[in-house]
């Protein structure tokens, strides 16, 4: 490190959590440890990303489930690590979210590593000096675990989708009102049919999703609006 380089203390630890309370008393622990530690109380992907913009490129502490902006529109995590990567920002996953296959999509859009928020402080401390000195968080071997799960979830999605598009609209419709718990009764009900029509058009519903039962194909449709 030459005289002119920022030590590991002197960066800034900019941690994106939108839970106030934990992002502000994780930023003062921080500090009591020496670090220049800021909690990002910003709402929107936009402003998250103008308050790291007004910041010297360091740590960023990213949550991957940061609630809804003002519009109620979900703010995915993921979608700030490439844009933070490309600023010169080296980013730690810090969430406790149990979907490895979303940790695995932050790993490959740049992330250095992942820690469970639930992680003892200790173990949080030793992860962040780690990080911020360049030296490594998390085994490679464990890295590319998360990833290759991501990349399963990917596959997982892409079929799922591509059995999905086979549908008619009105065979998804049917789909749909299925997946709400509705009886095949009331679907033809409220689409003004015969009870014989929506039986044929659900056979057809299985028979183009490779299922051998309603309750299999609601699965189907439920695991793609799941993501």
């Amino acid at each position: 490190m030459t005289e002119s380089s920022p030590g590991a203390s002197d960066l800034p630890v900019f941690i994106v959590d939108d839970h106030q309370l934990v992002g502000t008393s994780l930023a003062l622990s921080l500090r009591a440890e020496g670090m220049q530690a800021y909690h990002c109380g910003a709402r929107s992907v936009d402003a998250i990303l103008a308050e790291a913009a007004a910041l010297p490129a360091g740590l960023a502490l990213l949550d991957l489930d940061l609630g809804r902006d003002r519009h109620g529109n979900r703010i995915d995590g993921i979608d700030l690590v490439e844009p933070l990567g490309s600023w010169g920002w080296r980013i730690l996953v810090l969430s406790g979210s149990a979907d490895h296959g979303r940790i695995g999509a932050a790993l490959e859009a740049g992330a250095l590593a992942w820690v469970p928020k639930n992680a003892p402080f200790p173990t949080l401390l030793r992860a962040v000096r780690d990080a911020a000195a360049g030296r490594e968080v998390m085994g490679e071997a464990r890295r590319q675990h998360f990833i290759d799960l991501h990349h399963d979830r990917e596959a997982e999605k892409s079929a799922i989708a591509e059995k999905l598009d086979r549908l008619t609209q009105r065979e998804r419709e049917v789909l749909a009102e299925l997946a709400r718990g509705r009886r095949a009764q009331a679907v033809a009900d409220q689409f003004v049919v015969s009870l014989a029509t929506v039986r044929t058009q659900i056979r057809a519903v299985l028979t183009k999703l490779e299922v051998g039962s309603q309750l299999e194909a609601v699965a189907l449709y439920r695991s793609a609006h799941r993501w």
